[in-house]
């Protein structure tokens, strides 16, 4: 019995400090609570004093009257020294009751979960809405992965996605229903989705069986059905990220139906993303039918407003050049004065990157680049993976094709570029080589702040 006593007490004494540090965490700067709550009660006073102005003063007469006939009564029967703290206790218990009711009925609102305690949610939420304005252009899993990683630093954060994929379902989809590639842009919007993880699986889900449904995602079909109610692709992207919550936003590089074509070293024409993925000699130049597709007005003011833009990790030549194909998306980023930083995959793809290195990557961008005019170069910043130890799994895509993308550090440097490498794909032993979104996210904030402290 006593253990069970003093079980109980550790308990309740635990529970006592935790709900004593949370309502200290009520009082640290940050969360904009307060003030408004001050606020609220001093506008309250003053509309009150107003109307007894207004009323030559006679509700304060009142007031003070009836309140000293009141407590004239009470200490008749009662002593002051018992009904002073009576009275203050009862009007605190109210007071506590009062906020802890409206702190219950926000917390159902803003952190339905259970586990989550209000004043956390708010400052996490708090310190989302100051992170930094970020601009994300790429596409394929690259980008998913970088961006379900930067939402734990920043709410403002604006995915810019290629949109010429003409493979799998969403290749089905374009050439039956006519509408852009839903596929990089419903796995954008999962990745940026704050609403519940099963709302989330369930846009991802993909069907395998049924005539006609098999290899179709669910968010593929929804996007697309968006699209043929409401008439416009982006408007359907919108719709979505309100039902998922999305935190941020995902933006089309262009509403043009673009089809992508690359000019081969063996002096081959190739014409489909997907063509160009399995390119049998390397990839010389690159270009989409129609030429230069205006952007979307809402990406252009996303960069134009831009503290950090980030492109990249991606397919070299089927998810980041394709952006680089858009002229008016080419020239907001020369005009932005954030800083610019590209990210190095891990591997090489074989039939698209063989063979290349960081160097080839970045020579690869700017011959895109000069092919539109552009004389200096845009991304001065390189973002690659430390030197791969060996390992089976290194082995596994060696067997396959790929290499990991040496950084030659030196010669980078010595050509004018600032570099940084860090453990990309975690530390943790994974199925497969690919970015680590904790660890991309976390390399990248590093070097926006150390720019920060820079400047």
């Amino acid at each position: 019995m006593r253990r069970r006593k003093r079980t109980r007490q550790g308990v309740h004494q635990k529970d006592l400090i935790t709900r004593s540090r949370r309502a200290v965490r009520w009082l640290l700067p940050g969360l904009v609570v307060k003030r408004w709550m001050l606020t609220s009660g001093f506008g309250l006073l003053m509309a009150l004093l107003g109307a007894a102005i207004w009323a030559d003063l006679k509700p304060i007469y009142w007031t003070i009257e009836i309140l000293v006939w009141i407590l004239g009564a009470i200490t008749t029967f009662l002593p002051r020294s018992i009904t002073g703290p009576l009275v203050l206790c009862f009007g605190a218990g109210l007071l506590l009751w009062g906020q802890s009711r409206s702190f219950g009925s926000i917390q159902e609102a803003l952190a339905p979960d259970k586990d989550t305690v209000l004043v956390d949610a708010l400052r996490a939420k708090s310190k989302l809405n100051r992170g930094p304005n970020i601009v994300a252009i790429g596409g394929g899993t690259g980008l998913s992965t970088l961006l379900s990683g930067l939402k734990r630093y920043s709410s403002r954060i604006t995915a810019i996605v290629t949109v010429a994929d003409d493979g799998g379902s969403s290749g089905i989809l374009r050439r039956e229903m006519g509408v852009q590639p839903p596929g990089d842009i419903r796995n954008c919007l999962a990745a940026l989705s704050t609403e519940e993880p099963l709302l989330s699986r369930l846009f991802q889900y993909r069907f395998s069986a049924g005539s006609g449904l098999e290899g179709h995602s669910f968010g593929n079909l929804f996007l697309s059905a968006l699209t043929a109610i409401t008439g416009n692709f982006e408007t359907a992207i919108t719709a979505s990220s309100r039902v998922l919550a999305v935190q941020g936003q995902v933006v089309p590089a262009t509403n043009v139906d673009v089809r992508l074509w690359a000019e081969l070293e063996n002096g081959q024409r190739i014409e489909g993303e997907s063509a160009i993925g399995k390119a049998p000699s390397p990839i010389v130049r690159m270009g989409c039918l129609p030429e230069q597709p205006p952007a979307l007005p809402r990406a252009l003011e996303a960069i134009a407003n831009a503290e950090l833009i980030v492109l990249g990790p991606g397919s070299l030549y089927t998810s980041l050049i394709p952006n680089l194909l858009v002229p008016e998306l080419v020239e907001a980023i020369q005009r932005s004065s954030a800083p610019k930083l590209y990210i190095c995959n891990l591997m090489t793809q074989p039939g698209e990157t063989d063979g290349l290195d960081v160097i080839g990557h970045l020579r690869a961008i700017e011959a895109q680049l000069a092919s539109l005019g552009v004389t200096h170069r845009i991304f001065n910043s390189v973002l690659a993976q430390d030197d791969m130890e060996p390992s089976p799994l290194v082995d596994y895509y060696r067997d396959r094709g790929a290499e990991p993308v040496i950084c030659d550090k030196r010669a980078l440097i010595l050509q004018g570029y600032d570099v940084m490498q860090a453990q990309l794909q975690g530390g943790r032993p994974t199925a497969t080589l690919r970015h680590d979104p904790r660890s991309l996210s976390l390399a990248i904030m590093r070097f926006y702040r150390k720019y920060k402290r820079d400047i």
